[in-house]
Protein backbone atom coordinates (compact mmCIF):
# COMPACT_ATOMS: atom_id res chain seq x y z
CA UNK A 1 0.00 0.00 0.00
CA UNK A 2 1.28 3.49 -0.80
CA UNK A 3 3.23 5.68 2.06
CA UNK A 4 0.54 8.35 3.83
CA UNK A 5 0.98 11.28 5.04
CA UNK A 6 -2.74 12.43 5.05
CA UNK A 7 -2.74 15.42 8.55
CA UNK A 8 0.03 17.56 8.68
CA UNK A 9 0.36 20.02 11.70
CA UNK A 10 2.79 23.10 11.02
CA UNK A 11 3.59 23.04 14.61
CA UNK A 12 5.55 19.89 14.39
CA UNK A 13 6.66 20.04 10.46
CA UNK A 14 10.16 20.94 9.06
CA UNK A 15 10.78 21.79 5.68
CA UNK A 16 14.14 20.99 4.52
CA UNK A 17 15.72 22.25 1.47
CA UNK A 18 18.25 20.33 -0.23
CA UNK A 19 21.47 21.68 -1.15
CA UNK A 20 19.70 24.30 -3.14
CA UNK A 21 23.38 25.88 -3.87
CA UNK A 22 24.64 28.08 -6.45
CA UNK A 23 26.98 25.00 -7.74
CA UNK A 24 23.76 23.47 -8.51
CA UNK A 25 21.23 26.04 -9.42
CA UNK A 26 23.28 29.33 -10.70
CA UNK A 27 23.36 29.75 -14.26
CA UNK A 28 26.37 28.39 -15.52
CA UNK A 29 26.73 26.01 -12.37
CA UNK A 30 29.92 23.50 -12.95
CA UNK A 31 27.05 20.82 -11.63
CA UNK A 32 23.70 22.40 -13.02
CA UNK A 33 20.36 20.34 -12.42
CA UNK A 34 18.39 22.78 -14.70
CA UNK A 35 14.77 20.70 -13.56
CA UNK A 36 16.18 22.34 -9.78
CA UNK A 37 17.20 25.69 -11.08
CA UNK A 38 13.57 25.95 -13.16
CA UNK A 39 11.86 25.25 -9.96
CA UNK A 40 13.17 27.76 -7.46
CA UNK A 41 9.91 31.00 -8.47
CA UNK A 42 7.85 27.90 -6.87
CA UNK A 43 9.86 26.93 -4.41
CA UNK A 44 10.62 30.29 -2.90
CA UNK A 45 6.67 31.19 -3.03
CA UNK A 46 5.84 27.52 -1.25
CA UNK A 47 8.34 27.93 1.63
CA UNK A 48 7.24 31.68 2.46
CA UNK A 49 3.56 30.20 2.55
CA UNK A 50 5.00 27.07 5.07
CA UNK A 51 6.70 29.74 6.97
CA UNK A 52 3.44 31.92 7.52
CA UNK A 53 1.85 27.94 8.44
CA UNK A 54 4.16 28.25 11.08
CA UNK A 55 6.28 24.95 9.85
CA UNK A 56 10.32 25.42 10.41
CA UNK A 57 12.78 25.95 7.19
CA UNK A 58 15.90 24.66 7.44
CA UNK A 59 18.68 24.62 4.43
CA UNK A 60 21.00 21.92 3.79
CA UNK A 61 24.51 22.37 1.78
CA UNK A 62 27.01 20.01 0.35
CA UNK A 63 30.48 21.30 1.29
CA UNK A 64 33.92 19.68 1.69
CA UNK A 65 36.94 20.77 2.79
CA UNK A 66 38.95 22.09 0.86
CA UNK A 67 42.69 19.78 1.57
CA UNK A 68 39.94 16.74 0.41
CA UNK A 69 39.84 15.55 4.36
CA UNK A 70 36.22 14.81 4.15
CA UNK A 71 35.70 14.20 0.63
CA UNK A 72 36.24 10.19 0.78
CA UNK A 73 34.87 8.53 -3.11
CA UNK A 74 33.42 11.87 -4.31
CA UNK A 75 36.48 12.80 -5.83
CA UNK A 76 36.29 9.97 -7.48
CA UNK A 77 32.65 10.50 -8.59
CA UNK A 78 32.68 13.89 -9.51
CA UNK A 79 35.26 16.07 -11.73
CA UNK A 80 34.61 19.42 -9.85
CA UNK A 81 35.12 18.52 -6.92
CA UNK A 82 38.09 16.80 -7.60
CA UNK A 83 39.53 19.98 -8.92
CA UNK A 84 38.17 22.12 -6.15
CA UNK A 85 36.08 23.94 -8.11
CA UNK A 86 32.92 22.72 -6.80
CA UNK A 87 31.23 22.27 -3.39
CA UNK A 88 34.12 23.44 -1.43
CA UNK A 89 33.41 25.15 1.59
CA UNK A 90 33.56 28.78 2.47
CA UNK A 91 32.99 29.45 -1.30
CA UNK A 92 30.39 31.30 -3.30
CA UNK A 93 29.44 28.45 -4.84
CA UNK A 94 28.81 26.54 -1.62
CA UNK A 95 26.38 29.19 -0.67
CA UNK A 96 21.97 28.91 -1.15
CA UNK A 97 21.19 30.51 -4.39
CA UNK A 98 20.07 34.03 -3.18
CA UNK A 99 16.51 33.77 -4.16
CA UNK A 100 16.10 31.26 -1.62
CA UNK A 101 18.23 32.56 1.00
CA UNK A 102 17.40 31.69 4.71
CA UNK A 103 15.71 34.19 6.22
CA UNK A 104 16.66 35.20 9.77
CA UNK A 105 16.95 32.73 12.64
CA UNK A 106 17.31 29.56 9.98
CA UNK A 107 20.20 27.32 9.82
CA UNK A 108 22.37 25.94 7.26
CA UNK A 109 23.49 22.30 7.98
CA UNK A 110 26.91 21.95 5.97
CA UNK A 111 26.93 18.10 4.74
CA UNK A 112 29.43 15.89 3.49
CA UNK A 113 27.25 13.20 1.88
CA UNK A 114 24.33 12.67 -0.35
CA UNK A 115 21.80 12.01 3.01
CA UNK A 116 22.01 15.69 5.21
CA UNK A 117 21.31 12.80 8.74
CA UNK A 118 24.93 11.15 7.83
CA UNK A 119 27.56 13.36 9.95
CA UNK A 120 25.35 16.20 10.69
CA UNK A 121 23.16 17.28 13.82
CA UNK A 122 20.04 17.52 11.50
CA UNK A 123 18.34 14.74 13.33
CA UNK A 124 19.11 16.72 17.06
CA UNK A 125 17.80 19.95 16.22
CA UNK A 126 14.62 18.36 14.82
CA UNK A 127 14.17 16.24 17.94
CA UNK A 128 14.59 19.37 19.83
CA UNK A 129 12.13 21.37 18.10
CA UNK A 130 9.78 18.29 18.26
CA UNK A 131 9.65 17.20 14.74
CA UNK A 132 7.60 15.12 13.87
CA UNK A 133 7.03 15.40 9.81
CA UNK A 134 9.48 16.49 7.51
CA UNK A 135 9.10 17.80 3.85
CA UNK A 136 11.78 17.38 1.70
CA UNK A 137 12.27 19.82 -1.50
CA UNK A 138 15.97 20.57 -3.45
CA UNK A 139 18.15 18.72 -5.01
CA UNK A 140 19.04 16.56 -6.78
CA UNK A 141 15.71 14.24 -6.33
CA UNK A 142 17.37 10.95 -6.64
CA UNK A 143 20.53 11.35 -4.57
CA UNK A 144 20.64 14.15 -1.71
CA UNK A 145 16.80 14.34 -1.51
CA UNK A 146 16.12 10.45 -2.05
CA UNK A 147 18.71 9.82 0.77
CA UNK A 148 17.60 12.45 3.29
CA UNK A 149 14.34 10.81 2.70
CA UNK A 150 15.46 7.75 3.22
CA UNK A 151 17.38 8.53 6.38
CA UNK A 152 14.42 10.36 8.13
CA UNK A 153 11.89 7.51 7.44
CA UNK A 154 14.62 5.13 9.22
CA UNK A 155 14.43 7.86 11.91
CA UNK A 156 11.14 7.36 12.35
CA UNK A 157 9.63 10.89 11.11
CA UNK A 158 6.82 10.78 8.70
CA UNK A 159 8.33 12.06 4.64
CA UNK A 160 6.76 14.43 2.44
CA UNK A 161 8.28 14.54 -0.98
CA UNK A 162 7.45 17.22 -3.39
CA UNK A 163 7.54 16.15 -6.88
CA UNK A 164 7.62 19.72 -7.88
CA UNK A 165 9.78 20.95 -5.45
CA UNK A 166 12.73 18.71 -6.36
CA UNK A 167 14.08 18.46 -9.64
CA UNK A 168 17.54 16.82 -10.98
CA UNK A 169 19.76 16.51 -14.28
CA UNK A 170 20.16 14.69 -17.22
CA UNK A 171 22.10 11.71 -17.01
CA UNK A 172 24.95 10.60 -18.93
CA UNK A 173 25.54 7.23 -20.08
CA UNK A 174 27.98 5.48 -18.33
CA UNK A 175 27.22 1.71 -19.42
CA UNK A 176 23.49 1.50 -19.17
CA UNK A 177 22.17 4.34 -21.52
CA UNK A 178 21.83 7.54 -21.15
CA UNK A 179 18.60 9.01 -18.97
CA UNK A 180 16.68 12.43 -19.45
CA UNK A 181 16.24 14.19 -16.14
CA UNK A 182 12.78 13.62 -15.93
CA UNK A 183 12.82 9.99 -16.10
CA UNK A 184 15.10 10.24 -13.40
CA UNK A 185 12.53 12.03 -11.60
CA UNK A 186 9.86 10.49 -12.17
CA UNK A 187 11.16 6.54 -11.80
CA UNK A 188 12.49 8.40 -8.26
CA UNK A 189 9.37 9.29 -7.42
CA UNK A 190 7.16 6.52 -7.87
CA UNK A 191 9.92 4.42 -5.70
CA UNK A 192 9.86 6.68 -2.73
CA UNK A 193 5.92 6.97 -2.91
CA UNK A 194 5.61 3.59 -2.32
CA UNK A 195 8.68 2.68 -0.11
CA UNK A 196 9.25 5.67 2.02
CA UNK A 197 7.29 9.10 1.65
CA UNK A 198 3.85 10.31 0.53
CA UNK A 199 4.68 12.39 -2.73
CA UNK A 200 2.89 15.06 -3.34
CA UNK A 201 2.93 18.74 -5.13
CA UNK A 202 3.63 21.91 -3.49
CA UNK A 203 -0.02 22.98 -3.83
CA UNK A 204 -1.19 19.47 -2.18
CA UNK A 205 1.36 20.21 0.64
CA UNK A 206 -0.18 24.05 1.95
CA UNK A 207 -3.69 22.50 1.01
CA UNK A 208 -3.19 19.93 3.94
CA UNK A 209 -1.46 22.23 6.03
CA UNK A 210 -4.01 25.31 6.05
CA UNK A 211 -6.08 23.90 9.19
CA UNK A 212 -2.81 23.98 11.22
CA UNK A 213 -2.73 27.59 10.31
Amino acid sequence: MPYRCDVIDPKTTAVIVVDMQNDFVAPGAPLLAQMAQDLVPRLAKTLDACRERGMRVIFTAHAHRSDGSDMGLFDDLYPPIAERSALIAGTEGAEIYPPLAPKTGEHVIKKPRYSAFFGTTLDMMLREWGIKTVVISGTTTENCCHATARDAMFNNYRVVFLSDGTGTFDYPDVGFGAMPAEEVHQATLRILAFSTAHVMSCDELLERSASGK
